[in-house]
């Protein structure tokens, strides 16, 4: 039998435990869990069990799992942003490869120091930067990359965040304020900044940004609207932000309808109706979204030039109906229009009939990030145990990049759009 990779699992909220955690039996000729840690007792009986992690190999912390003799070859890293490089560092030190949550930190310094400290001990670091890995934007590479429509002059992109989105992981949960996590261009739109320039071979010269949040704060609170949406809220009937509503009733999200996975998994452990009420009673996503201590943006543009004087607009909103990304790229022989939502990509040569290709007849995985999430780990486990380095690989120094981006973004924005140089943020 052939060798298998062991795992570690550092943080077992919504990404280690329901997205990679099941790799491990989708890849199990391939890959075994070796230890698991969260500060969650009731996340690590249940995956121990699922598993069969042995009680040793069972940590109430990734820094208590860490004072160990190393236990696997790797380390899925998936607890929140600010604990990235400080649980890395001395995980590299004892020898481990890392699989890495993005974004790496919203610390400058702590970027720089990983990559220094990854090299020093001849370590690999891979960031979760799925969009790359799935079909659809791996078919958009080909077809750019082939030179379709030329030298690519112009993209424009649009991040649609979706409404119940932004209320779930903006306002209520996890990544709502910068000063605990990330900016949200960091935590949301690293994926777009690693994304557009690798589609487009381009490097960013220079950064500027504007947004702010509009809606989500105290002073645009309906009349009557109550501090949780269960306590009697005279505004819920026409707020489409109510709790009840994303989690309970909602025919895309909402556990009556059957939806047990995410968002509802966030808020409780193999979540029922009965368990996801409670939740909303009593737990952070039941406040309402006018009186969180949300301080990230609900709106934010951001304007790239490239080192080959080409330019990238991105614009990320929380006020769309659906969520999705799609953009156009507009190039010296044609255009591209690109809607992943759809799963299309128009393409229109100049002076020739468009073509669509619709991906979804290309490829049969779309689960977790359109299929990126499983692709990620499959790549993942090519190069540790094969070698075999992908083209497309979010290598540390390959992620690097998009951090730099994002942060001159929030730079600009805080500065009210002044340019930024990305030589300053690189060195």
């Amino acid at each position: 039998m052939s060798k298998k990779l062991t795992v570690a699992f550092g943080g077992l909220g919504n990404r280690g435990k329901d997205t990679y955690a099941p790799t491990v039996k989708m890849f199990a000729d391939r890959m075994e869990m070796a230890a698991i840690a969260d500060i969650d007792p009731a996340k690590v009986a249940d995956v121990a069990k699922t598993y069969n992690i042995p009680a040793d190999r069972c940590f109430s912390s990734v820094e208590e799992m860490l004072q160990q003799d190393k236990l696997a070859d790797a380390l899925f890293l998936t607890t929140q942003d600010r604990q990235h490089v400080r649980q890395a560092i001395p995980a590299l030190r004892k020898g481990y490869d890392i699989l890495m949550e993005k974004p790496i930190s919203p610390v400058l310094d702590e970027c720089r120091e990983i990559v220094k400290v990854a090299k020093e001990c001849g370590r690999r670091v891979v960031v979760c930067h799925v969009l790359r890995y799935t079909p659809y934007f791996m078919k958009l590479k080909e077809i750019l990359d082939a030179g379709t429509i030329g030298d690519v002059v112009s993209i424009m992109a649009i991040e649609n965040v979706c409404y119940w989105h932004q209320c779930h992981s903006f306002v209520r949960g996890n990544w709502r304020n910068s000063d605990e996590t990330s900016p949200m261009i960091l935590q949301k739109c690293c994926h777009d900044m690693d994304l557009y320039t690798w589609l487009a071979n381009k490097t960013c010269k220079t950064v500027s940004s504007f947004g702010d949040t509009y809606l989500f704060k105290a002073e645009n609170a309906p009349e009557g609207a109550a501090l949780r949406c269960m306590d009697g809220c005279k505004a819920k009937e026409d707020c489409p932000f109510d709790a009840e509503k994303i989690y309970l009733t909602n025919e895309d999200t909402g556990i009556l309808h059957g939806h047990d996975k995410w968002p509802c998994e966030v808020l409780a452990l193999h979540p029922t109706p009965e368990k996801i009420r409670e939740a909303i009673k009593t737990g952070p996503y039941g406040r309402c979204v006018y009186h969180c201590d949300n301080n990230v943006v609900d709106h934010q543009v951001v304007n790239l030039v490239m080192t080959d004087g080409t330019t990238m607009h991105l614009t990320m909103c929380a006020f769309t109906a659906q969520g999705g990304r799609y953009a156009k790229f507009m190039g010296t022989k044609g255009d591209i229009i690109a809607d992943m939502h759809l799963n299309t990509i128009d393409i229109g040569v100049f002076g020739k009939k468009r073509e669509v290709i619709d991906v979804s007849k290309l490829a049969t995985d779309f689960s977790g990030h359109a299929g990126g999430d499983n692709q990620l780990v499959r790549e993942f486990l090519d190069l540790e145990l094969d070698g075999k380095e992908a083209p497309n690989i979010t290598s540390l120094e390959r992620s690097m990049e998009s951090h730099y981006i994002a942060l001159a973004a929030e730079k600009s924005r805080l500065a009210g759009g002044a340019a930024v140089s990305l030589d300053e943020m690189r060195h």
